[in-house]
């Protein structure tokens, strides 16, 4: 199976499957994403998430933020799997959704874990981390508030934050306060969006 162009594994593509049932089962009971997209979950969500894993493939310690219905979280935990390495550690207040989080990541033998918390307490129980995801979250400015205390432990902090059409105004507006180096990557799912990799992330005022 290739996803994005990418060649993964039969064990990968099987987790994968199984994480679309899983999803479209729970999807009937609780809001996991927008009605109107869950017929085209694969290219939707599931290639979309997987952009971000693809572009820093390296094992690493990741925190995906407002994990919601796994995306792009879940995904790069699967991901992860076939590299036998790395760690996801997902962010879901909601405790529906971290409840549907805990059930993928086992039943797909994902490497990660469900903290069932607010973002601004998740510094206080996970210490480190290498990367930090978010996906239809959040203005940039305050997904650059969430992540400043990781960023203090770790000064070669990275981050992948899925952006629609709008995401010039956030650049604008959060270089008021923030100063990192950036790279645009051009969404290969859907044509108006990008993902924006941050690096070198500093505090103006």
């Amino acid at each position: 199976m290739e996803l994005n162009g990418v060649r993964v594994s039969r064990e990968t593509q099987e987790r994968l499957q199984h994480f679309a049932e899983l999803f479209q089962k729970w999807a009937k009971t609780i809001n996991l994403v927008a009605p109107s997209t869950i017929d085209d979950l694969w290219r939707r969500h599931i290639a979309d998430s997987a952009q971000i894993f693809q572009l820093h493939p390296t094992p690493s310690h990741w925190v995906d933020l407002g994990s919601g219905g796994g995306f792009p979280g879940v995904i790069t935990a699967i991901l992860l799997a076939e590299t036998g390495a790395g760690h996801v550690d997902l962010i879901e207040s909601n405790q529906k959704k971290a409840a549907f989080l805990r059930v993928c990541l086992r039943e797909c033998e994902a490497r990660g874990a469900v903290h069932a918390v607010r973002i601004e307490e998740a510094p206080g129980i996970i210490t480190h981390c290498d990367v930090i995801s978010a996906r239809a979250l959040a203005e940039l400015e305050l997904l650059l508030d969430y992540a400043a205390p990781w960023r203090e432990r770790n000064e070669n902090l990275r981050l992948f934050l899925h952006k629609g059409r709008d995401y010039e105004r956030e650049l604008a507006k959060a270089r008021g306060r923030w100063e990192f180096d950036l790279v645009k990557h051009r969404s290969v799912v859907e044509r108006d969006s990008v993902i924006l990799e941050l690096t070198r992330l500093r505090r103006l005022n």
